[in-house]
């Protein structure tokens, strides 16, 4: 069988290819090689030729990280299988690339690079909607040489946007609850939490533009302005996970609770307009108990002024 892939077409990659097929490819790909590649771009819900004609096609580094990860399955699941979870593994593979582009400065903490990691062995310890690895790696330490063996486990996840909705005219914010998992595994007698307006950024979407595009899907609310506040890890010692967070300027114009999220999602949301003071007690009680909640509010304390002098 022969692959009629064209050489300069974005499935016709090199280091895509090699990241699919674990060894440079030589065209025309045959045998297990177009195999693999047809897998791959039936996964994506496309076929190889409809893929290089595909203007909306992930960019390149986000279809090589997404490679890596689809080729581990080639042999073990349906690429119909495989293409339910392509929206979460091409949202992954574009945390990696972005990760890789826009590292934050290194000025007090160590520039020592990652490429200075020596990885051991890598697997994957759980396989599903979610993604867990194993690594076995040694790193540089600062007190010279190599640490010894260490085996760590990280959940694999994707970046993530966070916005918390305010009316500077009115000075009221809005809040979703929700049922979470993981107060509910911890043990929490409450598991319905108060939070931001929050969702995966997929890929191809920037993280305002996600900010944005949640604030419509859980609360039917258009955003006017957005502040972005900062962008950091939430879990670093075993999570990838990326919060990208920022206050969101709208109209609020009643104090009142609705009903939000999307039912093709399964999502059971109530949503809370209340006063900037009403939030903030919230906080002083511990009432909010989910973490960029309580720095969007004490940022917002501090930017409110601004804010509500130029709505």
């Amino acid at each position: 069988m022969t692959l009629p892939v064209p050489p300069n077409g974005p499935l016709a990659n090199p280091d895509l290819l090699r990241a699919l097929l674990g060894h440079d490819a030589v065209l025309p790909l045959t045998g297990q090689a177009a195999d693999k590649l047809a897998y791959f771009a039936q996964a994506l819900g496309t076929t190889p030729d409809a893929a290089e004609a595909d203007a909306d096609l992930p960019r390149p580094a986000v279809l090589i990280h997404a490679a890596r990860e689809v080729a581990g399955y080639y042999g073990r699941l349906s690429a119909g299988t495989v293409a339910g979870r392509m929206p979460m593994i091409l949202a992954r593979a574009a945390s990696k690339a972005t990760a890789a582009e826009s590292p934050a400065p290194a000025t007090i903490r160590s520039a020592t690079s990652a490429d200075r990691v020596d990885v051991v062995s890598r697997e994957a310890s759980h396989e599903g909607h979610f993604l867990t690895q194993t690594f076995e790696l040694r790193h540089p330490g600062f007190r010279g040489g190599m640490s010894d063996i260490l085996r760590r486990e990280v959940f694999v996840a994707t970046d993530a946007a966070i916005v918390l909705p305010y009316d500077p005219l009115r000075d009221r914010v809005l809040l979703v609850e929700q049922f979470r998992m993981g107060p509910f595994g911890r043990g929490d007698p409450y598991p319905w939490v108060l939070e931001p307006v929050a969702g995966r950024v997929d890929a191809g979407e920037t993280p305002d533009a996600c900010a944005r595009r949640e604030c419509v899907e859980e609360a039917h609310l258009t955003l006017h302005g957005i502040e972005h506040v900062s962008s950091h890890y939430c879990t670093p010692g075993c999570s990838t996970e990326m919060f990208h967070c920022y206050v969101g300027l709208c109209d609020l114009p009643e104090l009142a609770r609705g009903l939000g999220g999307l039912e093709t999602e399964n999502e059971d949301i109530r949503t809370h307009v209340l006063s900037f003071e009403a939030g903030m007690d919230l906080v002083r009680t511990g009432e909010a108990n989910i973490g960029p909640m309580i720095l969007l509010f004490l940022w917002l304390e501090r930017e409110r002024a601004r804010l509500r002098g130029a709505a």
